[in-house]
């Protein structure tokens, strides 16, 4: 019952009214914020995000500067005798024979160039036949099972079997590198094109696209990300390869440096190899880094 003179109200009607102030009082707050940037996050900046990238770099050294103290100690303290762990410096002197012999840098160029030439034969078929089994169900009933099976042969077993059919050379060397940097990059592709967004290549394909137009322009650039994580694990692979690699009968390289280093008992320039396989493998690591920024920034 309700007094007279005033409107009768249901719990239901309450309700409508408040849902409907509710919907006045964001259709005013869209109308008001209409032709208006955004407000930032609270406490975030460009300069923020532009300090924090500086700062990355002294953050990342703190741990190898330790690890450096740490085996500084290490070989000192009597831990460790000289031909178990050399000190730093006696590291940086045998780097300083190998570089006033011409050595040291030839040695990087040879295994660098074996890594990259195996890194872009490897990461390009793998794109492809990534890209394939991906979209095709057909080719992944094919595919799909003979590959995965490879992928779990170790690297070493290939050695023989490449020296059978390619002699001792480039070619075998080169070959080992691609295996390596073949499966990481066809597995990424193939499981990230199969979860592309239906919707999206629907829409593509109404207006006309198909085929390799459709895969360059709309499912390749949905999947950059992933694409570039296979890639990064893809050249880390084909260091670890390198060593692989170069054991067959190799008279140049890093890991022929790390081989003959260990025959000879030369823990100074074993631990050269060592740290010059971390740091020019992290180096290329970086620039590929570079290239994801702006290929996502680009298509994704």
């Amino acid at each position: 019952m309700s007094h007279q003179g005033e409107p009768y109200t249901t719990g239901a009607s309450v309700a409508d009214g408040r849902a409907a102030a509710a919907t006045a009082t964001a259709a005013d707050a869209a109308h008001a914020g209409a032709g208006t940037a955004p407000a930032p996050a609270p406490g975030w900046s460009p300069a923020g995000v532009r300090s924090w990238n500086w700062a990355r770099l002294p953050l990342g050294l703190i741990i190898p500067a330790a690890l450096l103290a740490a085996w500084q100690l290490a070989s000192t303290s009597g831990m460790f005798t000289v031909v178990q762990l050399p000190p730093p410096a006696m590291v940086l002197s045998a780097a300083g024979e190998l570089v006033d012999r011409g050595e040291l840098g030839t040695h990087i160029a040879i295994s660098t160039q074996r890594v990259l030439i195996g890194f872009l034969v490897g990461a390009a078929l793998g794109l492809v036949l990534g890209a394939t089994v991906g979209l095709s169900k057909l080719a992944d009933a094919l595919l799909a099972p003979t590959i995965g099976a490879l992928r779990a042969v170790p690297s070493l077993a290939w050695v023989p079997l490449l020296i059978l059919w390619m002699k001792i050379g480039e070619d075998s060397k080169v070959t080992l590198i691609i295996i390596g940097a073949f499966f990481p990059v066809f597995t990424t592709v193939s499981l990230a094109l199969r979860h592309v967004d239906r919707n999206l290549v629907e829409a593509a394909r109404a207006f006309g696209l198909k085929g390799i137009r459709l895969l360059t322009t709309v499912q390749l650039p949905a999947v950059v990300p992933a694409v570039f994580s296979g890639l990064r694990l893809a050249l880390a692979q084909a260091w670890l390869f390198l060593v692989a690699a170069e054991l067959i009968a190799s008279s140049m390289g890093l890991g022929f440096l790390l081989i003959d280093s260990q025959n000879n008992g030369r823990t100074d320039r074993l631990l050269l190899a060592i740290v010059m396989l971390a740091v020019i493998g992290k180096i290329t690591d970086a620039l590929l880094g570079l290239a994801e920024k702006w290929a996502v920034k680009r298509w994704a």
